[in-house]
């Protein structure tokens, strides 16, 4: 399996990204991120790119993949409602029509957030739900909800992760980082698409692939 992770210089991408090197489903791990990765793996292949509205210098990242892992965010209360769109909706979806046009096939699989609604009067909350909603139109996106990661140790989450190990006995507000990266890698060999799924369901999917 070849797969394209955006994210991965962040707490849940990074976390994502260790996933996919250690699994042995996975022949070769592809990145676009702004600035080199601190890290070296034989099945490592980096793409150091600046412009993610347009992907068109680094179409050879998305040609013959298998799943690409959109793990890219920014918190809502660093940024303006604008900004928070652009990342959240427009880099998303300028990323799943060049999937669409190199590996047609492929999975799709954006992270969310719990409490996502299309509809709702919350700006983060709402510009999530469109983007699932937009993303599972084109491309049949699999759209993770999930509640506390407990991801790479990166800015802020440094300070959280004490407070997210309390929350691991309860299936719906906690999952691992590389426990996330397993799932998206599952739900990619069983073909999944077209799906919302919360956190307690990523933990089920996360403890098939250990099986």
């Amino acid at each position: 399996m070849k797969v394209l992770i955006f994210g991965a210089t962040g707490s849940a991408g990074g976390s994502v990204l260790r996933a996919c090197l250690a699994s042995v489903i996975v022949d070769e791990a592809r990145t676009i991120t702004r600035r080199p990765l601190p890290l070296d793996h034989p099945k490592l292949r980096s793409f150091v790119h600046g412009d993610f509205l347009d992907f068109a210098p680094v179409a050879a990242a998305f040609d013959g993949i298998d799943a690409l892992l959109f793990c890219l965010g920014v918190s809502a209360t660093k940024v303006s409602s604008d900004e928070y769109r652009r990342i959240t909706h427009d880099y998303a979806m300028a990323a799943a029509n060049l999937l669409k046009a190199h590996s047609p096939q492929a999975a799709f699989h954006f992270i969310s957030g719990q409490g996502t609604r299309p509809g709702s009067k919350i700006m983060w909350s709402r510009v999530k739900g469109e983007t699932e909603n937009d993303l599972m139109d084109l491309v049949g996106a699999v759209c993770w909800r999930p509640a506390a990661i407990d991801g790479e140790r990166v800015g802020t989450y440094k300070m959280l992760q004490p407070f997210y190990r309390l929350l691991r006995p309860f299936r719906s507000l906690y999952i691992g980082g590389q426990d996330f990266g397993r799932a998206m890698l599952q739900a990619t060999t069983e073909k999944m698409r077209r799906r919302v799924i919360e956190n307690r369901e990523i933990r089920e999917i996360a403890e098939r692939a250990k099986v």
